[in-house]
């Protein structure tokens, strides 16, 4: 199989599974009382309507592309890793902790960047050394960030002028808008860029081959003279790192609050959010950018579609019908098929 057609076949199957989702969300809308067309017009002009509408479908894509390549790498070396949650949190805090001091937006993202990397060690740990499954013991540790960021939000970091955020992030170390008066920064850049990264580490690097080696095979891996347990270990950190990123950036980047809000409202959601990006993306790098762009739009033109009568738990179905169907293996394939001997 070439190249191209190795990319062009699950990014066509991926359309078409979206295709169905949209389909089967429209018949949903419809015994809903809603009218499909409507709601998905103003979706559509919500999002990509207007200059302010794409720099927020790009903004709202930001952390999700982020989060997204957490659960990938971990996919991709057999692992579920859902741990991208809590690790959103550490990085937030990290983030606002770190610019107090050292007032440049480097800082601020290195800081994120390190404390996702040691917040994942002890997950990694547990697998490779105890055997405890990485879907409870990242679950745990989310409920734990939870409460530790928590603590450090409302008991450390706190605004004496405002006690609903966090101290705020400084001028200086805030990541610029590329389009003024809106909420898209650098922060989109900086995660396009990173997917490549990871995507360059994943598939032209011998670390790389050694995690998807595992991922696939771990006895032929270790035949082959790989450790599966270094190539977990390294799939943890690796993951810890994005989402500590995605925190970071969040608050860096997103006017006008440049801090954590209370309840860690403005970071939560984005690491659970992440895991149906990666499957639409394929866990793939390249496919999770253009996902991470599908899900932004959808975030961002609910606002438009609820102008229509239609709830904002309406579009989180949508989003749920569309994962589902990219999910269900060979759902795409059977729709072609019965679409060939309608044809007929």
């Amino acid at each position: 199989m070439s190249v191209g057609r190795a990319y062009i076949k699950p990014l066509t199957e991926s359309l078409l599974a979206i295709l169905i989702g949209a389909l089967i969300g429209a018949i949903v809308l419809w015994a809903s009382g809603y009218s499909a067309v409507d709601a998905y017009k103003a979706l559509i002009v919500g999002a990509l309507g207007s200059v302010d509408g794409i720099a927020e479908t790009l903004s709202k894509s930001t952390p999700l592309i982020l989060t997204a390549l957490t659960f990938a790498i971990g996919a991709r070396t057999g692992l579920f890793n859902i741990g991208a949650e809590g690790t959103v949190y550490f990085g937030a805090i990290a983030a606002v902790a770190v610019t107090q001091y050292l007032q440049n937006p480097i800082a601020g993202m290195l800081g994120g960047i390190l404390i996702g990397a040691l917040w994942a060690l002890p997950a990694a740990a547990l697998k490779v050394y105890r055997g405890v499954h990485e879907v409870i013991s990242t679950i745990m540790f989310n409920w734990i960030a939870v409460y530790i960021v928590g603590w450090l939000a409302l008991d450390v970091f706190y605004n004496p002028k405002d006690p609903n955020s966090t101290l705020s992030i400084p001028q200086s170390a805030r990541l610029h808008l590329l389009i003024p008066n809106t909420s898209l920064s650098w922060a989109f850049i900086v995660s396009v860029i990173t997917a490549v990264i990871i995507f360059v580490i994943m598939w032209h690097t011998k670390l790389g081959y050694e995690l998807r080696t595992s991922g696939q095979n771990p006895t032929a891996a270790k035949y082959g003279g790989i450790n599966p347990k270094i190539a977990a270990i390294w799939s943890f950190v690796l993951g810890g790192m994005t989402a500590g990123l995605a925190g970071a950036v969040q608050v860096m980047g997103v006017p006008p609050g440049y801090a954590i809000t209370q309840g860690l409202a403005n970071v939560s959601g984005y690491g659970f959010d992440g895991i149906g990006v990666s499957l639409v993306g394929r866990n793939h790098p390249l496919g999770i950018i253009l996902a991470g762009i599908l899900f932004g739009m959808l975030n961002a033109g609910a606002t438009q579609m609820q102008q229509t009568g239609v709830p904002l738990e309406m579009v989180k179905i949508i989003e749920g019908i569309i994962i589902v169907a990219v999910a269900v293996p060979g759902l795409a394939d059977l729709f072609k098929n019965l679409f060939r001997r309608g044809s007929k």
